[in-house]
């Protein structure tokens, strides 16, 4: 087998990546989440390989897709919990932060002592570590909820160690074999999966989401006051504190 592709930082990202898990796993007031989008599920009756009891038959031919759903999923790994959001859009910067919002919303009172979000995360062009808009809408996230944030991120080519993944190999079996022919189609099948006993909670997103928001130079700035970049590991290792003050006069309103 060829040698796995990696970049200089890649033992030192993974050495940072096993200390925080380290650290969370023992500190009752953080919280781990793994967050990430699977490839877009195109819409019809087509071949994903696989065999059904019932001997399912898709097209010979492809006559083009009915529609497209994109799962991004966001997992809790110390209590094999699931969601699932269905976008027809776009996987966005906006996007993330808004389902991560929406979860955080629905489930603070159940985690009111958590102080802490510990978000593992692939560096990809949506939520990387230089992403103007993802880290400026989390830096909001954080003022928002009064909480810190560390972003995790893995090593580039090592996004399978993400736990996250581990649920998308669980769905891809569940669901291959099948005619994913209708939204409803998709949504049923990965209601109905199981992972470790537990079947996840399934949302179709309606709002549409675009790709390509910027920030403004002075709303990057100041959203760079409030990060704590690891040195050396700047892109990989980032803490979003809302207790930082990012400008000279007091504390920044970011929505």
């Amino acid at each position: 087998m060829p040698p796995e592709k990696k970049v200089p930082q890649t033992d030192a990202i993974f050495a940072n990546v096993n200390a925080v898990h380290e650290r969370v796993a023992s500190n009752p007031t953080s919280l781990r989440v793994s967050l990430d989008a699977k490839a877009t599920v195109k819409i019809g009756p087509f071949s994903r390989g696989g065999y059904t009891r019932i001997g399912t038959r898709a097209c010979d031919h492809d006559f083009g897709a009915t529609g497209h759903l994109t799962p991004f999923g966001l997992f809790l790994p110390e209590h094999d919990e699931l969601e699932l959001f269905f976008t027809p859009t776009k996987v966005s910067s906006d996007f993330v932060v808004d389902m991560l919002s929406d979860w955080w919303e629905r489930s603070r009172e159940r985690f009111a002592g958590v102080k802490e979000l510990v978000l593992d995360l692939d560096n990809g062009p949506e939520n990387g570590g230089y992403r103007s808009q993802f880290l400026y809408r989390l830096a909001g996230f954080t003022r928002k909820y009064g909480m810190r944030v560390e972003l995790v991120y893995y090593p580039p080519y090592h996004s399978k160690y993400n736990p996250i993944e581990r649920c998308w190999g669980v769905l891809e079996n569940y669901w291959r074999g099948e005619l994913l022919d209708s939204e409803a189609a998709v949504l049923g099948y990965a209601s109905r999966m199981t992972y470790n006993g537990n079947q996840p909670r399934v949302t179709r997103v309606e709002k549409g989401y675009e790709k390509g928001a910027t920030r403004t130079a002075a709303e990057k700035v100041l959203t760079e006051e409030q990060l704590n970049r690891k040195e050396g590991l700047e892109r990989w290792s980032i803490v979003i504190d809302p207790t930082l003050s990012i400008d000279s006069g007091g504390p920044a309103i970011i929505p």
